[in-house]
């Protein structure tokens, strides 16, 4: 895509130059991330397979004080658009003025809150004086990112305008429809030039003729109750768009405001987590969001954006801290510091089950989605459009000139699913004709997959069916089509149809191998690695293995991983020891399939060991809280340097918080998981801080407080450590 690109979209997807798109969007909010880590960030979000970022501009990061506008340090937004510029992604800047984010007033600084009640006019309306400090913030922020619209050869493709608007707060009807315009209209005047301006469409908000972006989670963390909520929609096919759930702590919304058969179905808020609240903590595991986001693929979406794709933490306010609390007349209460959303990136940048899920999905998109997304979503005989439908099998098809894939979902977030023995798998197309027949499947609970079916690999080369999910293709510099896949049941279910030619190969992974896979490409060639590691970009364009020692497995490891076709550059993995070449055989006249087999293997030359040790000490109680000190000392010099260091604290209590000089740096709610801290955002030989936990009574979980994990208690009441440990990242040249 470039400044001079044609782009459109119709009912289906987004066009670019004639081609359909079918991208991924990951949020990550820049002033919640320290400014020293953008670049690397960027880099992980961009190797986990996002297309395009997006991003609030929190109006109360920026204009705490009125008139004082603040973009240093972690607020710089200029910079940060330089990063995203250089990192090669594209971005959609929400720049509100409202737009929740958990955070403080939903964005608004407090003084603007304070001059609606003396100056007499409504927020989010389009009342005068409201509007004139709407127009100065805009006119700000625009000066921050001018120069940086793709129209410049810059990364800003979209602009979203307000954020849930007459759903949460704000005007419906022919009044919001009115301050929706006026909003966007004052966004152009000012310079806002973009190819796409749009709304959030779920629960019925107002999106006066902009492009309506959707959303949907795996459960509901703004709940009122402390009860486990039914089964989810979101992980259902059905050509609804609206998840009525997304903010229901403000009312649940009726209806959409946009003809469905006019826009593409693109969403901006899958929840790539969830942001755990005071009274509710559910935990989103990479199976909750890979499962829906198939789901949603499933039923026609063809943009999958998820919020948020990377976590962050608060910044430190001049006046107020800076969360979403109801001491400000919001529904819920959020950590001070702590926004990590157990998101696909967590708030100290480690890389999740999560994020190498979505990865997973992501390289299949990158190849196959200009042809995903001109596929129609068909309905299938029997599919459950009832979520509580347990028993049934979840089925979809997407298909274009008898082309297409079957995607079947036998998963549902916290509730086990029917297993069914010998179904014969089908797909049909909307008269009933069978489209697509994969023979007799044991699909047992927790199953969730996509099958190919007419799948054209070469001229003369058709893969009628297989019983595996496509992950992408390896392009060689020679004109061979590496075609990758992976499956539980190997290379059997495999239909070919045509006369097989020596530039097509197929390659079948496991589903853990295909986890732990990833696509590079070097001088022109493109391999695909597996490794308990992952890849990133490092300076200068050459790829970096990730690899983390933990001090709590004590023994010596050797970073490896496995590559194919093994690269023949000399510099390559110069640092690796090759402990085997690969291989790969076939019959005569056969298509070629391969296996991880057929992958050259690498270890690195030197063992890598923990060079630090974690420690607490127990300190007499501070108003009722558990106090520790919590310390991390390097034992030993490390054979390089180290990127990263995590402390890694596993305590029982309701939630916990850390002190360095009697000011608070993190905190977390307990939800069960490994809190973890980055440490080298503080210092990078020594951490020191104070450490106090709020107890958790035994009479909490399901009365006060909805868990999913339960602390253990000791007379009646959960407060302590119950272990300390350092993770160690490693960063190792290719």
């Amino acid at each position: 895509m470039t400044k001079d690109s044609i782009i459109s979209y119709d009912k289906t997807s987004i066009q670019v130059d004639g081609h359909r798109c079918f991208w991924v969007m990951g949020e990550i909010h820049y002033s919640r991330v320290c400014r020293g880590k953008w670049r690397d960030e960027l880099r992980k979000i961009k190797a986990g397979g996002v297309d395009v970022i997006s991003a609030y501009t929190i109006w109360i990061h920026h204009e705490e004080e009125e008139g004082e506008f603040d973009f240093t340090g972690d607020r710089d937004l200029r910079a940060f658009m330089e990063e995203v510029k250089a990192s090669g992604l594209r971005m959609f800047l929400r720049i509100g003025p409202w737009v929740h984010a958990e955070v403080r007033n939903g964005g608004f600084p407090d003084w603007l809150l304070e001059k609606s009640k003396t100056e007499g006019f409504r927020l989010r309306s389009n009342d005068a004086p409201y509007l004139a400090y709407v127009r100065r913030f805009f006119t700000e922020i625009f000066h921050q990112v001018e120069g940086y619209f793709l129209k410049d050869d810059g990364p800003i493709i979209g602009i979203q305008i307000e954020n849930e608007y007459g759903h949460v707060g704000g005007f419906t009807g022919e009044e919001g429809v009115s301050h929706m315009k006026t909003l966007q209209a004052m966004a152009k005047e000012i310079g806002y030039d973009v190819p796409f301006w749009t709304a959030t469409g779920w629960g019925g908000a107002v999106t006066a003729g902009l492009l309506p972006v959707m959303g949907g989670y795996c459960d509901a963390p703004w709940e009122p109750g402390t009860a486990p909520l039914p089964p989810s929609v979101n992980y259902v096919f059905t050509k609804e768009r609206n998840d009525h759930n997304i903010a229901s702590d403000y009312g649940i919304g009726e209806g959409i405001t946009f003809d469905m058969q006019t826009v593409p179905y693109l969403t901006c808020e899958l929840g790539g987590g969830l942001q755990p609240t005071a009274h509710r903590r559910p935990v989103a595991t990479g199976k909750d969001t890979e499962s829906m986001t198939i789901a949603k693929i499933g039923s026609g979406v063809s943009l999958i954006g998820y919020y948020m794709y990377h976590g962050g933490t608060n910044p430190k306010g001049k006046k107020t801290t800076l969360q979403e609390s109801k001491a400000t007349g919001y529904p819920n209460d959020l950590p001070v510091k702590s926004y990590d959303f157990n998101a696909p990136i967590r708030e100290a940048g480690q890389l999740t089950d999560s994020y190498r899920r979505i990865r997973r999905l992501s390289m299949f998109l990158k190849v196959f989605g200009e042809d995903l997304a001109e596929m129609e979503y068909i309905p299938q005989p029997g599919n459950p459009k009832d979520p509580s439908d347990l028993t049934s099998l979840r089925t979809a098809v997407r298909c274009h000139d008898k082309r297409g894939y079957l995607f079947v979902n036998n998963y549902q977030r916290l509730y086990p699913m029917a297993d069914h023995r010998k179904v014969h798998l089908t797909g049909r197309d909307e008269t009933g004709e069978v489209l697509c027949d994969f023979g007799e499947c044991d699909i047992k609970n927790g199953d969730t997959f996509f099958y190919p079916f007419r799948m054209k690999l070469s001229d003369t080369l058709c893969l009628q069916t297989a019983c595996a999910t496509p992950l992408t293709i390896l392009y060689g510099a020679d004109g061979r089509k590496t075609f990758v896949f992976y499956t539980e049941t190997g290379m059997d279910r495999f239909v070919f149809d045509g006369a097989w030619t020596e530039d097509v190969e197929v390659m079948v992974l496991t589903p853990e191998e295909a986890l732990h896979a990833m696509k590079i490409e070097m001088d022109g060639e493109e391999y695909l690695i597996v490794s308990e590691g992952d890849v990133i970009e490092g300076d200068g364009g050459r790829q970096e293995l990730i690899w983390t020692v933990d001090d709590e497995k004590r023994e010596s490891r050797r970073p490896e991983f496995r590559i194919y076709p093994q690269p023949v550059a000399e510099d390559f993995a110069k640092d690796f020891t090759l402990v085997s070449p690969g291989s790969c055989t076939q019959a005569a006249g056969e298509v070629a399939m391969i296996d991880a087999a057929s992958m050259a293997h690498y270890q690195y030359q030197e063992e890598l060991t923990a060079v630090s040790l974690a420690e607490c000490r127990h300190c007499p109680q501070r108003d009722g809280k558990e106090v520790y000190e919590v310390s991390v000392r390097q034992k030993k010099d490390a054979i390089r340097p180290l990127k990263e260091a995590y402390l890694m604290i596993d305590y029982d209590g309701e939630r916990a918080e850390l002190y360095q000089d009697e000011e608070l740096i993190r905190d977390d709610f307990y939800t069960g998981q490994t809190w973890e801290i980055d440490l080298f955002r503080y210092d990078k030989t020594a951490f020191e801080a104070r450490m106090e936990i709020e107890p958790m009574t035994e009479d909490m979980p399901g009365q006060t407080v909805y868990l999913e994990h339960i602390p253990e208690f000791e007379g009646g009441k959960a407060a302590k450590i119950r272990k300390v440990r350092v993770v160690e990242e490693y960063r190792l040249s290719l």
